[in-house]
């Protein structure tokens, strides 16, 4: 079945699917589930509750493990495959707890052994939906200062991301260029069984093709030319941990292959190596590119592609969420203010209007910039619409012109800081905020020329 994504059936009295063959323990659980609020629905097998799955919306499944037809095991294994952001919780009996702990391992949110305390249960299931389906509008992490707000398109995405959190599915997040693709990540991350183990980030569209399978995969001392030494990779780094792919969108054929083999088998060999490595970690990957467009164009693997988005996020551009500015400008301030030692300004009337009529190309990003600049500039306690430099936007567009696409927006943006540097490209990657490999990497895609004599990387 393919994969599908819901949202709470009702934030106010969410839905619990009860499986179990014997119907005393089915009565106990709906009156137990029943008096602390929760909407019961329930099934004798796993054949039954995918019937009732397939037509209303269930909020988490609470099944046993032995029942004749399809078991527990079987439906665990249907619902994260086909429902992934639903959670699972398993009831065994006593002698069977292993059989549970080994079914956490496969997805499962929770077990419970038979015979079980009612209040310890329903307490158990209010904390992993109230995990799942946090207070409706309430902000995100406000440590995440980029994907915090209180739009409904961030409640939504915030109420999406502690539904998967708790499993290992893999998870593609989209979204354009200073949305905040790499905190949502890791916030899947720190809200995940995971927490303790490593976050490993690879920028792929800033790490050349040539290394980057050195890079990902590791390698042997003598595989090639100055590997003088063994390498650990980051998938190996990434172990019970999270590997977090950005700009995936920009890996070659080669390493589209390789990486496909690992999502399959879970094991790796380092380059020159031949023994093979088990990793178990969790995948997420990001991009700002079109997917879907690039395997018609046959640039991407299908294969991959589907195995990547089991679960898919889109994180919205901040012009999609204005509302959210108000917020998201207060934490930048006061965070910025910290960092410079400098008195926190307060945005006056028509600095907060200029804002909200702004485009945002760069998204949160670009407004963590632009404060940062007018926390510096402003003379006195008052952030004035005069001390914002909006009309400096790298991209060169006015709010009345027709928006230029991403690619696009991202070259005029790199050739206006070359031409600010003159064409040092370490200043242009500064003002940019990327890494010198990265403007490397992108001159190069863009097909950027750099006027003769100019080619320089370094005063």
């Amino acid at each position: 079945m393919a994969s599908q994504t819901f949202l709470p059936s009702d934030p106010g009295r969410l839905s619990i699917l009860v499986v179990d063959d014997d119907p005393s323990i089915v009565q106990v659980l709906e009156a137990r589930l029943g008096s602390a609020g929760y909407k019961v629905l329930t099934a004798v097998n796993g054949s039954q509750a995918l019937e009732i799955m397939s037509s209303q919306a269930v909020d988490l499944v609470l099944s046993d493990v032995k029942m004749p037809g399809m078991d527990g095991r079987e439906l665990l294994e249907t619902v994260t495959e086909t429902w992934p952001g639903i959670p699972v919780v398993l009831l065994t009996a006593y002698g069977n707890v292993s059989d549970a702990v080994s079914s956490m391992h496969q997805g499962a949110a929770d077990y419970i052994s038979k015979p079980f305390d009612g209040g310890e249960l329903v307490s158990r299931i209010n904390r992993l939906l109230a995990r799942a389906y946090p207070e409706e509008g309430a902000a995100l992490d406000a440590g995440q200062g980029m994907v915090l707000g209180k739009s409904p398109c961030m409640a939504a995405l915030s109420r999406m991301m502690r539904r998967i959190a708790p499993s290992d599915v893999s998870v593609l997040i989209q979204g354009e260029s200073g949305t905040g693709k790499e905190l949502v990540a890791n916030m899947l991350h720190k809200w995940s069984h995971r927490s303790d183990g490593p976050f490993v980030v690879i920028d792929c569209g800033s790490t050349q093709p040539t290394l980057l399978e050195s890079e990902l995969f590791g390698h042997v001392k003598g595989a090639f030319t100055h590997a003088v030494q063994d390498k650990k990779g980051l998938i190996e780094t990434a172990h019970s941990g999270t590997l977090f792919l950005d700009e995936i969108g920009n890996i070659s054929p080669e390493m589209q292959t390789r990486l496909l083999r690992f999502l399959q088998e879970r094991t790796m060999r380092r380059v020159g190596d031949t023994r093979s490595i088990e990793v178990e970690c969790r995948v997420v990957a990001a991009t700002n590119a079109n997917l879907p467009d690039l395997v018609r164009a046959g640039k991407f693997r299908e294969d991959l592609y589907f195995r990547l988005k089991v679960v898919k996020l889109e994180v919205p551009p901040l012009r999609d969420r204005l509302e959210d500015l108000p917020i998201l400008a207060d934490y930048f301030l006061d965070s910025l203010s910290k960092k410079s030692g400098l008195e926190r300004p307060v945005i006056s009337d028509q600095a907060m209007d200029r804002m909200l009529g702004y485009h945002w190309p760069g998204n949160v990003r670009e407004l963590s910039n632009v404060l940062e600049a007018g926390v510096l500039l402003c003379p006195g306690r008052m952030l004035r619409a005069e001390d914002l430099q909006l009309e400096e936007s790298l991209t060169g567009q006015s709010l009345n012109q027709d928006p230029m696409s991403l690619d696009e927006s991202e070259k005029q943006a790199i050739i206006r800081a070359l031409e600010k540097t003159g064409w040092v490209q370490k200043h242009a990657a500064d003002i940019l905020g990327i890494s010198r490999r990265a403007i490397h990497y992108k001159i190069k895609k863009h097909n950027i020329s750099i006027p003769a004599g100019n080619n320089r990387f370094d005063p």
